[in-house]
């Protein structure tokens, strides 16, 4: 199973986006506090539009927390990962992987990092911007992970309309 954690998120925004994510990859969110924000505020429902109401998610207290009660292996994105995202194997669909994201305004302390250091991981980029916005990374992450899945249980066609929809407008 693929999950989600975001340490003390930030912007409502773009935990919004987030959840909206892990909706559409049936992707399981954890919270970790202190969120920056409340879970019923209007950004996080207009940029998770109506999707929110089906996120599988959880809160935690502090980070403690979150570890004691899931177990798994944790992935940690943080600009100062000396390994590339896609040099991680994600492909074992019964494993339950845990990609922990920091607040958008430091990232993820040290002291959390240092135990872990073989799983930290960067995206690679150019020297121009220190990191990415948090949702985009969270959606390249998942569907990395997804891709090395072969994007299990998701669909390849639009559900809502035929699947020969194009070829029979207009």
């Amino acid at each position: 199973m693929l999950n989600v954690v975001l340490f003390e998120p930030e912007i409502p925004g773009n935990t919004g986006n987030i959840m909206r994510t892990c909706v559409a990859t049936n992707t399981k969110l954890h919270l970790i506090k202190p969120l920056g924000f409340s879970l019923d505020e209007k950004y996080i429902r207009r940029s998770g539009v109506n999707y929110i109401d089906n996120c599988d998610y959880a809160v935690y207290e502090n980070i403690d927390e979150f570890f004691s009660k899931n177990k798994g292996t944790y992935y940690f994105l943080t600009r100062y990962g000396k390994k590339p995202h896609t040099s991680f194997n994600y492909s074992n669909k019964d494993e339950n992987i845990f990609f922990i994201f920091g607040k958008e305004s430091t990232g993820i302390p040290t002291s959390i990092l240092k135990p872990h250091l073989d799983h930290c991981m960067r995206m690679p980029m150019t020297d121009k911007v220190r990191a990415l916005n948090l949702s985009n990374t969270v959606a390249i992450m998942v569907y990395e992970a997804l891709r090395q899945q072969d994007f299990r249980d998701l669909l390849f066609i639009e559900p809502h309309k035929s699947e020969n929809f194009i070829e029979e407008t207009g």
